[in-house]
């Protein structure tokens, strides 16, 4: 892998991490065209960098969260909304470890990619069937937490299918936005947590950091993209794209 490469990673993943047409799925099929085998530890950064644009974006409501813990005043919608988080969290940290290895085959095979573009853009067009009047709640958390461990597969969007999956749950398309990015904190900590050897013994030097400044960079722009189109009300419109795309794996990279 050369530096250009590197930078097309890091353009490739901090755009697909937020728009909801899977970062995975697009990093397998780059990966593939390339004909690159990428360390996971760069997979790594570059999720690093995507969650420094998580942050970066929603910095107001994560200082919120941390000072109604520091006070626990549980009565404060903040706190409320952290355990919210938690509640969340928890069906995505067990779908993701008992079916860590069936997820890890899935990213070799382009027909997985393919299907799980498919599974998105189904996704992505029934979100347009209801407009959720609800605020977040303990039952639509744990839905779209759900949909968040299940969206570790690839091609399926982990953005696309926890909004859709709050947005069908009755959540308005505000609170649907924030928690789903919100949620996505805990889980790219984990799976840090979880490469940290890997990410400590790392010698990639110059092109992790660059990957990691270019994701968090395209990452803030791709949150902002997705926040005008939801609240707009098309957000179903990037089915348009993750249908074609996933015939178009099935027929050229399965």
């Amino acid at each position: 892998m050369d530096l250009l490469q590197a930078i097309v990673l890091a353009l490739v993943q901090g755009l697909t991490e937020w728009l909801p047409i899977s970062s995975s799925g697009h990093l397998v099929v780059a990966q593939t065209l390339m004909g690159l085998s990428v360390p996971v530890v760069f997979d790594i950064f570059l999720h690093l960098g995507t969650l420094v644009a998580v942050i970066t974006y929603f910095w107001r409501d994560i200082a919120n969260i941390l000072r109604s813990l520091l006070t626990l005043n549980t009565k404060d919608a903040n706190f409320k909304l952290l355990i919210y988080i938690i509640i969340g969290t928890i069906p995505t940290a067990v779908i993701g470890l008992l079916f860590l290895q069936f997820f890890e085959s899935l990213f070799s095979s382009g027909r997985a990619v393919g299907v799980g573009l498919l599974i998105t853009g189904a996704l992505l067009l029934s979100s347009k069937l209801r407009k959720g009047q609800k605020n977040l709640g303990w039952l639509s958390s744990l839905i779209m937490g759900i949909f968040q461990g299940i969206a570790i597969a690839p091609g399926i969007s982990r953005s696309g299918s926890t909004i859709s999956a709050g947005l069908l749950s009755g959540v308005n398309k505000d609170e649907a936005f924030r928690y789903s990015f919100l949620l996505s904190i805990p889980a790219i900590l984990g799976a840090t947590v979880l490469e940290y050897k890997g990410l400590a013994l790392s010698d990639l030097g110059l092109y992790a950091v660059v990957g990691a400044a270019i994701a968090a960079v395209s990452g803030y722009v791709a949150i902002k993209i997705v926040q005008k189109v939801l609240l707009s009300e098309r957000f179903y419109l990037f089915a348009i794209y993750c249908f074609p795309a996933g015939l178009l794996v099935l027929l050229f990279l399965a």
